[in-house]
């Protein structure tokens, strides 16, 4: 029998009794499928609901074949040997001690049939672009791309029939997301992958569309799902066109219908009043002509129900996924202005810029280099959070970093008042008009912290440090397109769009990079040097 997953009336509900899904059905099948949809859709849910991390309110998952779980945010301790985390440690021990001479039987229990164990951990690691580390290191001495690896690569050495694997590339390097890319296309079972990872989801045989409870499947990669999607949404776009017209139409008929009532209403009673025919004929026709205005009246209200129903289900297919629209003047910065200065910097790890770098106007610098090279840590010293062992990092103008852990929001203070935070001299209304444009409205703004999405939670951190005072003139991302769905992307897009001030963006997602008019391309690796995304791909 083959592997399969199959879910059926699929109920889940947090504790406040918040619903995610109710009756969810799906099944996948051997190949690879996609998983996408927008921040708080319950991608995340769904598949540890699969792998039976959480436990559904109804209904039911069924799994013919063993899962394996790779979870979106990945701890592993860092005191355990490597081979400790690859889940092999104990048949380890048992090869070492047959090897040595030690025929006890609990060594045979222990090692089964796995007598290649060592070979074979070796293999996956070298497949993963591990091979340098032992299997006597600690996982204290890997960089976090390194962890999240070396967890796969406990999953491979399961073999499982079911891979389930939720936002993979967050935090590798293009390095890294190479191997993780090769081991996806070469994937022999049931693969599900959550991601925002456009590169990941092209190597991908479906995509599932988790959107309001639902899921919706389209054949092919993520690049023929954009196409597919295009479609449709010109088709429901022009099928809203021709309801609005409809209900227009629909609208004019029946003020034209009541018009002809009125004056069929007038005409009867100047006829009854100037008593031309016997009063019993002139009543009976009254009611007659009472009952068929009525009539009209109702297949007119009933043709008018008819078209605002048709659009409103029109309307519905139609995607709302708002744009961030951003007018921030007072982030500008002239052409020749100097912006940043670094001199002769060694940083607390060891990484350097020898010499120096210059950021002049409006910039934008892309960051790039393997985990470990030392990207947030250049950051954090050129935002002040760190002092360099050597040299200078000076800042010309007001600078913000948002870093990757979203710390910069209270998670105890609501949206606005987190704003307020960075502008304490902003008044109320000044705080909500200009959050509305980071799509947080009404009530939306008087949501805490604490209980935003990953992508609302994003926003609400860009909308805190873009709208603070004093304007921003340097702003700095760290792996900003981690955790973020497609539309949050596209929403980061457009809102550095609208800034005008000067960027510096440390993140391994090429693609993304390429799309914000990145002017210059700096690649950390012992030092800073110069490259070209042409250099980058080519090293993948």
């Amino acid at each position: 029998m083959s592997a399969s997953l199959t879910c059926t009336s699929l109920s889940f509900a947090w504790p406040d009794g918040t619903a995610v899904f109710e009756g969810l059905d799906a099944a996948f099948g051997p190949g690879r499928t996609g998983l996408v949809g927008v921040n708080g859709s319950g991608k995340s849910t769904l598949l540890k609901l699969i792998a039976g991390e959480l436990a559904p309110t109804d209904g039911a998952v069924r799994r013919a074949g063993e899962v394996g779980y790779l979870p979106q945010n990945v701890t592993l301790d860092t005191g355990l040997r490597v081979d400790e985390a690859l889940g092999i440690a104990a048949r380890r021990a048992a090869l070492h001690a047959i090897e040595a001479g030690d025929a006890a039987e609990e060594h045979f229990e222990a090692l089964g049939d796995d007598w290649d164990v060592e070979e074979r951990a070796r293999a996956t690691l070298g497949e993963l672009g591990l091979g340098h580390v032992g299997l006597d290191r600690t996982v204290g001495e890997v960089s976090g791309g390194e962890s999240v690896l070396l967890r796969l690569a406990a999953l491979l050495l399961r073999r499982p029939e079911i891979l389930l694997l939720d936002e993979p590339t967050n935090n590798l390097d293009v390095y890294a997301r190479r191997r993780l890319y090769a081991a996806v296309a070469s994937w022999p079972g049931v693969l599900v992958v959550v991601s925002h990872d456009r590169e990941l989801l092209d190597l991908v045989d479906q995509i599932a569309d988790l959107r309001s409870g639902e899921i919706t499947w389209y054949g092919g990669n993520y690049s023929a799902y954009q196409e597919a999607l295009a479609v449709e949404q010109e088709t429901a776009e022009r099928m809203v066109r021709v309801a609005e017209a409809d209900l227009r139409k629909q609208k004019r008929e029946l003020v034209d219908a009541q018009v002809k009532l009125a004056r069929r209403k007038r005409y009867g009673q100047k006829m009854f009043e100037q008593k031309r025919e016997p009063k019993i004929v002139m009543g009976a026709r009254k009611r007659a002509a009472q009952v068929s205005a009525g009539k009209h009246r109702i297949m007119h209200e009933e043709k008018l129900a008819d078209a605002r129903e048709r659009l409103d289900e029109a309307a519905e297919a139609v995607r709302d996924d708002d744009e961030i629209r951003v007018d921030l003047p007072f982030t500008a910065v002239p052409p020749g202005r100097s912006v940043l200065t670094l001199r002769e910097l060694e940083l607390a790890y060891g990484a350097r810029v020898e010499g120096g770098l210059d950021l002049h106007g409006p910039e934008r610098i892309a960051l790039t280099g393997r985990n470990g090279a030392g990207k947030t840590t250049l950051l954090r010293t050129i935002a002040g959070e760190l002092q360099p062992v050597v040299g200078e990092a000076t800042a010309h103008v007001p600078l913000r970093f948002l870093p990757q852990r979203l710390d910069v929001l209270d998670d105890g203070l609501s949206v606005a008042e987190n704003v307020a935070r960075f502008a304490p001299g902003a008044t109320n209304n000044r705080i909500r008009a200009r959050l509305a444009r980071f799509l947080f409205r009404g009530a939306r703004a008087d949501q805490r912290a604490a209980t935003l999405s990953g992508g609302e939670r994003f926003r609400a951190a860009l909308a805190a440090l873009m709208l603070a005072e004093p304007a921003p003139q340097l702003l700095m991302l760290d792996e900003p397109t981690n955790n973020l769905d497609m539309a949050s992307v596209r929403q980061l897009t457009s809102a550095l769009e609208s800034y005008e001030g000067a960027l510096i963006v440390a993140s391994h997602d090429l693609p993304f990079l390429e799309s914000i008019g990145i002017t210059r391309w700096l690649l950390l690796d012992g030092t800073l040097t110069p490259t070209t995304p042409e250099a980058l791909v080519g090293e993948r």
